[in-house]
């Protein structure tokens, strides 16, 4: 064994890993309310196993009024009723321990809801001890602190006519911030993680953590649409002054043990942010969850605007990740989760060539250097859905954005055409487990609607289908596992002179894997390039049954694998 390989045996357990991301509230429903709960993912376990998949991430279990389902919290130390007990979530651990998969839990430390005892008390008077729990601040002349615009559309700050102030929430108003700026705040969300750290749990995803800090004088935002009073204003609360003070108090205080991963959503950040957090030997965090590669298709209108999408550009920002990490951070490699549409409807083509252009997006993803995130139902293919009506919405982005929008004229028709492409709701609704009513998910009403594609796209129709989606994934992971060039490798992206086909290679030891991608319906000429000095070539992992190597066609991936 060289010293390399020595190294690598040392490296943490997340670096190796596959984590399922799942979405409680519509992964099973074990008690006929209509809602997942935890004894829903017991039942799952050996599904989950079966994928070949290391860990679980668990979206927010703790009590809330759900106002952002679950990312509201009410009690830091409490499961959410619909969810289960405190017991359920205690045997969920011992059966996943047993198991050998590690739980990762989902923890909101930027806000928390209105309805917490902290902010009850905060709001019942100017001189209550936990009045600065909170950001507070006086009108400015006869209007609001500052033009900010909510990340849920709308302002961002909220008056509280009892106490003649405005409190802070960059969303939901019934998320208020937290004031990070109080020692007393951060002792109090210390003891929190340190609560979930006793019950054995591995690890945790961070929510929106890189907005704990903002400007303190919170200043106007410059005016980028005469048209609205409130404007964006990520600059001066994303990243913001104190943020690295506040993150490395919480890494030395809490987070220094090597086994428990600490992965921070980070939108807005580019290699370079990322490494101040992530970075190897200095870093406060052991992964951030980016958000620049799947925000390469609004174009110019923000989220909701008309798309634009070259896979060109997606590769630019790809290659600048897995380049600009290398030998220092760690990526996270993903296309879907609780807050994106699906990919393979977003991406790939959900129709025509759905089973071809899920297996595409899952090789790519899971072929580069990194940690992949497998989010529920991504295993099956499950695609955006379409509901008629704004009436089966549940998301309050959704809403606010719907509500806002009509109010200045703009159609149903269009708002529902964006919504059918960009609501988070798309991720939400329930897992499809089978061709029974409701997808298997439940024998009641669902909390929000089953996509009606159940019936062809479910867990019991492609578990003994050799070509399934489903069985694609675990012959995926597996090659992962049994690959270490795929962890380890070094990565290099391929000219391919297409703006459709994304390749690039891993080199490890003399070993060199060359994966292509299609990102189109057509076919496209193209020769992979592989040295001709190399031996011992062969297609490890493809997602057509032939290999034709004059072109690759409509949604294909191929990877090669030869020594060099």
């Amino acid at each position: 064994m060289n010293s390399v390989q020595a190294n690598e045996q040392q490296t943490p357990w997340w670096k190796s890993a596959v984590i399922y991301q799942i979405y409680p509230r519509s992964f099973l429903d074990t008690n006929g309310d209509g809602v997942g709960d935890l004894r829903g993912i017991i039942q799952k376990l050996p599904y989950i196993k079966s994928l070949g998949v290391d860990a679980i991430w668990l979206g927010p279990i703790c009590s809330s009024p759900n106002d952002d389902m679950g990312y509201d919290v009410s009690d830091y130390r409490q499961i959410m009723t619909e969810f289960g007990t405190m017991a359920d979530f205690e045997e969920l651990m011992s059966l996943a321990k047993a198991a050998e998969l590690k739980v990762i839990v989902d923890l909101v430390l930027n806000h928390s809801s209105d309805e917490h005892s902290w902010f009850i008390e905060s709001r019942s008077s100017r001189d209550n001890p936990y009045r600065d729990y909170y950001i507070w601040r006086d009108a400015k002349g006869n209007g609001e602190p500052s033009n900010w615009e909510s990340v849920f559309s709308g302002s961002t700050w909220e008056f509280d006519e009892a106490s003649g102030q405005y409190y802070l929430h960059l969303y939901s108003r019934k998320q208020p911030d937290l004031n990070w700026e109080n020692p007393e705040v951060r002792r109090e969300l210390f003891d929190v993680v340190q609560f979930w750290i006793d019950k054995g749990v591995d690890g945790f995803r961070l929510d929106t953590i890189t907005t704990i800090s903002k400007a303190p004088d919170f200043p106007d935002a410059p005016v980028v649409d005469s048209t609205r009073s409130r404007q964006p204003a990520t600059q001066y609360y994303m990243n913001g002054p104190r943020m690295m003070e506040y993150l490395r108090e919480f890494h030395d205080v809490l987070l220094s043990d090597p086994a428990l991963v600490t992965i921070g959503e980070a939108p807005g950040a580019t290699p370079l942010q990322a490494l101040d957090l992530i970075d190897s030997k200095a870093g406060v965090m052991d992964m951030v969850i980016q958000w620049e590669h799947i925000e390469a298709d609004p174009g110019t209108g923000g989220k909701w605007g008309p798309e634009w999408w070259t896979v060109s550009h997606f590769r630019k920002i790809m290659s600048a990740w897995q380049r600009g990490l290398a030998g220092k951070g760690w990526n996270t490699l993903y296309l879907n989760n609780h807050d994106q549409p699906r990919a393979v409807s977003r991406f790939g083509d959900d129709a025509k060539y759905h089973s071809e252009s899920a297996k595409m997006l899952a090789t790519c993803i899971h072929l580069l250097q990194g940690t992949p995130f497998v989010y529920q139902g991504e295993e099956i293919g499950m695609t955006n859905v379409a509901f008629a009506s704004i009436g089966d919405y549940r998301c309050v982005e959704t809403l606010n954005m719907y509500q806002k929008e009509r109010a200045a004229g703009v159609s149903d028709a269009t708002l529902m055409e964006r919504i059918h492409r960009k609501s988070r709701d798309n991720a939400r609704t329930p897992m499809q487990w089978s061709g029974k009513p409701n997808g298997g998910f439940t024998g009641a009403k669902p909390w929000i609607a089953v996509n009606p594609n159940y019936t062809a796209i479910n867990v019991e129709k492609q578990e003994d289908d050799v070509l399934s989606v489903l069985n694609y994934y675990r012959k995926l992971i597996a090659l992962r596992k049994s690959n270490p060039v795929i962890v380890h490798g070094s990565y290099a992206d391929v000219d391919t002179n297409s703006d459709w086909v994304y390749a690039f290679k891993r080199s490890r030891d003399g070993t060199e894997l060359l994966c292509i991608n299609n990102f189109s319906a057509n076919d496209i000429p193209f020769r992979a390039p592989i040295p001709s000095n190399a031996d011992s070539i062969e297609v490890i992992i493809g997602n057509y049954e032939d290999d034709y190597a004059g072109s690759v066609r409509p949604f294909e991936t191929r990877v090669y694998r030869y020594r060099t």
